[in-house]
């Protein structure tokens, strides 16, 4: 993986961890910042790797944009700062990997943001999420966008105008993530679920990601016209053919990706 002055790169096995690395501003997110996520992200889709960990160093997941930054910008600045943040969320939802957030301490705002971007999240229990743009000057409209996706409308109504923190057993309840840990058994749990969504197929996992994406939101019917074409078009892929086999032998899949 690449050298970058604002976040941490390794892999393990089939596993690329990305880490946020600007402990001492709490994980804030500058251009400088955002770009070198997203070129990682991006490092990260076109390699081998089935799983995806973003992480976070220090005390802090991430709090956001990074105000230093956001406040010296005019209009045309801070758009082009909100395009390259977009353009990181849509990247962690389109490369073929599985993405799972990683979440210890708060992530608020565009933090919150990355938790609801990524397919799966993973928080200790003392983790917090918050958009606190409602109580403030500065209105989380684009954080609220994926976390909307996640929660539902009264529950993002709640967390967008009150701007309060919701604890990880809160956040656990609405959809906000998928599973809540104590805090030393947080890499565990981080492990346990990425591995049994990771199992399988890397070249079926990666279209049904797709898919997911395509027809979330989409009206039942056009829904099932965008999932029925890529499931019958999957039908004969190698690795299909190859489970369907297994299964009727009775045998152990020998997956060929």
């Amino acid at each position: 993986m690449g050298d970058h002055a604002h976040i941490l790169t390794r892999r393990d096995d089939a596993t690329v961890t990305i880490t946020m690395n600007r402990p001492k501003r709490r994980n804030s997110l500058s251009q400088e910042h955002l770009a070198e996520l997203l070129a990682a992200f991006r490092e990260a889709g076109e390699s081998d790797a089935t799983g995806i960990v973003l992480a976070g160093e220090g005390p802090v997941f991430s709090a956001g944009h990074d105000f230093g930054d956001v406040a010296a910008r005019d209009l045309t600045g801070v758009r082009e700062l909100l395009r390259l943040c977009t353009e990181l969320m849509d990247t962690i939802q389109s490369v073929p990997q599985v993405v799972l957030a990683r979440v210890h301490g708060l992530a608020t705002a565009a933090g919150c943001q990355l938790v609801g971007a990524c397919d799966l999240a993973v928080a200790a229990e003392s983790a917090g999420f918050a958009l606190p743009g409602g109580k403030g000057g500065w209105f989380c409209h684009t954080p609220a966008v994926p976390v909307a996706r996640n929660i539902g409308r009264k529950r993002l109504m709640e967390m967008a105008f009150t701007g309060d923190v919701i604890d990880a057993a809160t956040a656990l309840d609405w959809g906000l993530v998928n599973r809540v840990a104590a805090d030393d058994a947080l890499d565990d749990a981080v492990s346990d679920l990425l591995a049994r969504a990771t199992r399988g197929s890397r070249t079926s996992k990666a279209m049904g990601k797709q898919t997911l994406y395509a027809q979330l939101g989409r009206p039942e019917q056009d829904a099932y016209a965008i999932a029925l074409e890529v499931m019958a078009a999957a039908s004969q892929l190698p690795a299909a053919r190859e489970g369907m086999a297994a299964f009727l032998e009775k045998r152990n899949p020998d997956w060929p990706d």
